[in-house]
């Protein structure tokens, strides 16, 4: 398949690539997306097989305006899920409610119920209402791989799989959406993301955390994800010296090392190494970007030190958690 580069003002080609029940990969202001018309299951099948996804990972659907969320829930929507909404809608927060019939077992991954949020990317928007359909996508990589915050991630990863890709420059957030299941009381932070845990209690009070037992009903609670080819190794400090004390033995056991931290950290840096920035919101936007281009220069382990959970600290330590083989505190 050829793949094929669109700017954001040439959509028509992608609209239509859409409507023919084909794939198109996308921006949106937490990662790129790989889209595909969420009310037909052929079409979003497909998108496991150019990914390599689990089938019982659920998708996505991505939806213009507020009122879209009603048309694809099964009765009332939940008290919670319109508080949320009205909150942080269009923006990286995603409710899952109980899925109207009509959405395809596929997108929901065999569930009865189904993720659904309202990018706020114009390219995102103008997708969908040129399909007048709901997308379903997620992430715009091969399935495990970082995911992708630039066209030339996606283009890295699915050349070849995906007709189209629009370019739409780095995403703003850099790290997925916050999932929040909806059903039940409390609510229940499936995935954190672009909006914190205490900004989604600050709406509805109480937040829960999953407790490991009930069905997966987010992408990203079951498998292994966000990992580059070279092994991952999570430090837990807030403290230089101490980092600077380990990296001789990590050296020993793995060779030549890559290094992600804070910006804080730049004093030890000896080596290949990238920057989180100063605060929460820079680490977010830029640590999938800086995996991508640690991992290209085939280092023996990338060292990812981070430590807060406070603001979108929770996600970041989320997504290394998820790509780390090793898990240090120092």
């Amino acid at each position: 398949m050829e793949t094929v580069i669109l700017k954001p003002d040439m959509l028509n080609p992608a609209v239509e690539a859409l409507k023919a029940g084909e794939l198109v990969a996308f921006p949106t202001e937490t990662v790129y997306g790989l889209g595909a018309d969420g009310l037909n299951g052929e079409a979003a099948a497909k998108i496991f097989r150019a990914k390599g996804r689990p089938q019982d990972n659920p998708l996505i659907l991505h939806v213009k305006n507020p009122e879209d969320l009603e048309a694809l829930a099964l009765g009332p929507l939940p008290s919670s899920a319109v508080q949320l909404v009205e909150a942080f809608w269009p923006g990286p927060l995603t409710v899952v409610v109980r899925a109207h019939p009509k959405i395809p077992a596929v997108v929901r991954g065999g569930l009865d119920t189904v993720a659904v949020r309202a990018p706020d990317h114009p390219v995102a928007r103008a997708l969908i209402a040129g399909l007048n359909n709901p997308i379903a996508a997620p992430s715009a990589n091969l399935s495990g791989r970082p995911s992708p915050t630039s066209a030339s991630a996606v283009w890295a990863d699915l050349q070849g799989r995906v007709g189209y890709i629009i370019d739409g420059g780095p995403t703003r957030v850099g790290l997925e959406s916050t999932v929040v299941d909806c059903t039940v009381t409390p609510v229940v932070l499936l995935r954190p993301g672009g909006v914190s845990l205490e900004m989604v209690a600050s709406v509805v009070g109480e937040v829960a955390l999953p407790d490991g037992h009930g069905p997966a009903r987010a992408p990203g609670m079951k498998y292994r994800h966000y990992a580059p080819n070279a092994p991952v190794v999570w430090v837990q400090s807030a403290s230089p010296a101490r980092v600077q004390a380990l990296l001789p033995e990590l050296k020993d056991r793995y060779g030549a090392l890559a290094l992600i931290a804070p910006e804080s950290f730049s004093s030890i840096a000896r080596g290949p190494w990238a920057s989180l920035g100063e605060d929460d919101v820079s680490a977010a936007h830029r640590l999938f970007g800086a995996i991508r281009a640690l991992d290209a220069g085939n280092p023996g382990a990338i060292v990812v030190v981070w430590e807060s959970d406070h603001g979108l600290g929770l996600a970041i330590r989320n997504r290394i958690e998820k790509a780390a083989g090793v898990r240090i505190k120092a």
